[in-house]
């Protein structure tokens, strides 16, 4: 197993892996490579629906997502599709998957299934490097602050998506999601301290309104954001990336208006966050 990192503080591509056979060794190095890196690059994998549900599988649990259409064939599998006729993507704008849920989901395996002839890549930024890279003096104002994080403003019936040529696609649903978690935490696995706010679903500081919170979440958003912090997956056939939605804040780029892009999702499920 060889590998690449895709920038200096975030991802990484990992060659010499057929996923479809990864297990016992090989599968635990390659947690502690996304665990670190944020997020691995798969180049030229063979990789059915069934070896994609197999794989995550061996990983450990999936989570069946709310909001994306399912296929009937492999019900663990979400579809993240645009067509040719759609202007609005799924995820077009920076966020962290499931962080409005009390136990947020681990992370995702995306598996590149249609694709724009350009465009369309994916940014991924890393949020221990966010952290480390803070001033001190904003590290000891984050101690023991909680933030609390939803979803109902992006898929309800009436939220951000339904507003969009994507609200038919989506199981839109009046779940009144909500989960608060600490602003910095530690991976669960690594120990690293990470900035765990995002602008897709953080909305506001325990103890504060959204006003009273807008600014210094605006600050940290505009800080995590910052370039150095960032890599960026250019997609080919055969492409699987696997991501740690506790480390990685993840876009998807919406440049490829009138040609169709779709990728198939299986979310691993996580456990519970602590400062």
């Amino acid at each position: 197993m060889e590998t690449t990192p895709l920038s200096a503080h975030c991802g990484v591509e990992v060659r010499g892996v057929s996923l479809a056979d990864a297990g016992g060794a090989q599968l635990d190095a390659i947690r502690d490579l996304i665990y670190r890196h944020g997020v691995a690059v798969f180049r030229d994998q063979e990789f059915s629906p069934d070896d994609h549900i197999a794989f995550a599988k061996r990983w450990g649990g999936i989570d069946i997502n709310n909001y994306f259409p399912l296929t009937d064939e492999h019900p663990e599998i979400a579809v993240v599709r645009k067509t040719e006729e759609q202007t609005t993507n799924i995820g077009g704008g920076w966020h962290t998957d499931h962080s409005y849920d009390q136990i947020p989901a681990m992370g995702s395996i995306l598996v590149a299934r249609t694709l724009p002839p350009a465009g369309g890549d994916t940014l991924w930024a890393h949020m221990g490097a966010a952290y480390d890279s803070l001033p001190d003096e904003m590290k000891e104002r984050l101690e023991g602050l909680e933030a609390f994080h939803t979803a109902d403003h992006i898929y309800a019936p009436d939220g951000v998506y339904a507003k969009t040529d994507q609200g038919t696609a989506l199981r839109g649903q009046d779940l009144k999601t909500g989960a608060t978690h600490p602003v910095v935490i530690r991976h669960p696995r690594t120990g690293q301290k990470l900035l765990y706010v995002n602008p897709g679903f953080t909305i506001n500081f325990v103890g504060m309104t959204r006003e009273e919170s807008l600014p210094l979440l605006q600050e940290l958003f505009a800080h995590a954001m910052k370039p150095e912090h960032q890599c960026r997956v250019e997609w080919a056939p055969g492409t699987v990336a696997i991501w740690d939605n506790r480390t990685t804040w993840h876009y998807a780029m919406n440049d490829y208006q009138g040609h169709a892009r779709e990728m198939h999702r299986i979310t691993l499920s996580g456990e519970a966050l602590a400062a």
